[in-house]
């Protein structure tokens, strides 16, 4: 299979010659705006397939939206009508090709022209009208709103909002990179007049922006997404691929004593919290109970015993672990409970617990084990 990717070096084609790859297609001709004409030719010549996906979005000019959409896809028929190729075609359109503005009307010019190609070749044409598209490698300020919202609150810049009650449909990349490789496999997805991304959200401008801002305070508030949410998982996703390339990494809050260490690492309302736990040599941490919280610890640095005793119960039980066998010990409601570091080292537990630390109600009571 011989690809020709028109728009290479775009939002859409990056990602998509990327799991072309990923998925073993060799031979994949790559066009985009500095590609001499020359080139395109051969590959208009070779290619078993095209992705036309080259387009004008933001143009200096407004005639350069028709030059751009309408002029090049007329360019790209010619030397296939040359080379005598009736090979498959997908273009990049719009849902503004409905609208009358000067976008549209371009995006609409090239698909009648694909529609009269497809009329006087027989070749088969799959137009596809994009929505909104957002994720990894988009352009702030170009591609989409989201682009622009993830990119200026990863900066701590101003993000300006008209009507937050605004309602947009998103179409995230890798979904509809997987729709154009089903498209290339034969399978392209049908809608009632052009063919369409099967996964699509809708949320309003000021959701969407709440949402990214979450996404910013998690550093501080130590939250995660709520990622069973499709569109809060993608658009998380996204935000973290617009982070400046020297804040990848931010700092932990670690409560350190004599003892050790103890730095909390995630908490949410729904999932639990978790935190890694440091205890020098010799040192015991704990000799506490719970009535509703419990706990899960996992060892894995170092050398020690988790001991329990039924708070009615003058019977101490003991679990030894280590790093050499990673295994999980759960707490237990009801039972006191410590955990001494046995070996020469400091010893490091990661510490989950069923409900973020609240000091008003912190459910834990002293008792030696």
């Amino acid at each position: 299979m011989r690809i020709l990717v028109t728009g290479s070096q775009g939002f859409v084609g990056k990602n998509l010659i990327a799991e072309l790859k990923n998925q073993g297609y060799e031979t994949i001709f790559e066009y985009d705006v500095d590609t001499p004409d020359y080139l395109l030719e051969e590959y208009c010549y070779q290619a078993n397939f095209v992705f036309h996906l080259a387009g004008v979005n933001r143009p200096s000019n407004e005639s350069e939206f028709m030059d751009g959409n309408f002029g090049f896809t007329s360019k790209l028929l010619s030397y296939l009508k040359d080379n005598n190729n009736t090979c498959p075609i997908m273009i990049s359109s719009s849902i503004q090709a409905s609208l009358d503005n000067p976008y549209g009307k371009s995006k609409k010019a090239g698909e009648e022209l694909l529609q009269q190609y497809q009329n006087d070749t027989g070749a088969q044409i799959y137009i596809y009208r994009f929505s909104n598209l957002y994720g990894k490698w988009s352009r702030p300020n170009y591609n989409t709103v989201v682009a622009t919202f993830c990119y200026k609150i990863a900066r701590n810049q101003e993000v300006l909002v008209n009507d937050p009650n605004a309602t947009m449909t998103l179409c995230y990349i890798d979904d509809v990179v997987q729709e154009l490789i089903r498209c290339l496999q034969g399978h392209p997805t049908r809608g009632d007049d052009h063919y369409i991304v099967q996964e699509s959200d809708t949320i309003t401008v000021g959701q969407l922006k709440e949402i990214i801002m979450s996404f910013k305070e998690s550093r501080k508030n130590l939250s995660v997404p709520q990622l069973n949410q499709r569109i809060e998982k993608n658009l998380y996703s996204t935000y973290l691929s617009f982070l400046p390339e020297d804040e990848f990494a931010y700092p932990l809050k670690m409560n350190q004593d004599n003892r050790g260490s103890f730095t909390e690492f995630i908490r949410t309302p729904d999932r639990g919290q978790i935190s890694i736990n440091i205890s020098k040599p010799g040192i015991t941490k704990g000799n506490h109970w719970h009535h509703t919280k419990n706990e899960k610890f996992l060892v894995v640095s170092g050398e020690g015993v988790i001991r329990f005793r039924h708070i009615d119960s003058e019977e101490v039980l003991e679990y030894f672990v280590s790093d050499k066998k990673l295994e999980v010990v759960d707490i237990p409601v009801g039972y006191t409970h410590n955990i001494e570091n046995l070996g020469e080292k400091e010893m490091v537990t990661i510490m989950w617990v069923n409900e973020p630390f609240d000091s008003d109600h912190p459910d834990t009571y002293f008792m030696e084990v």
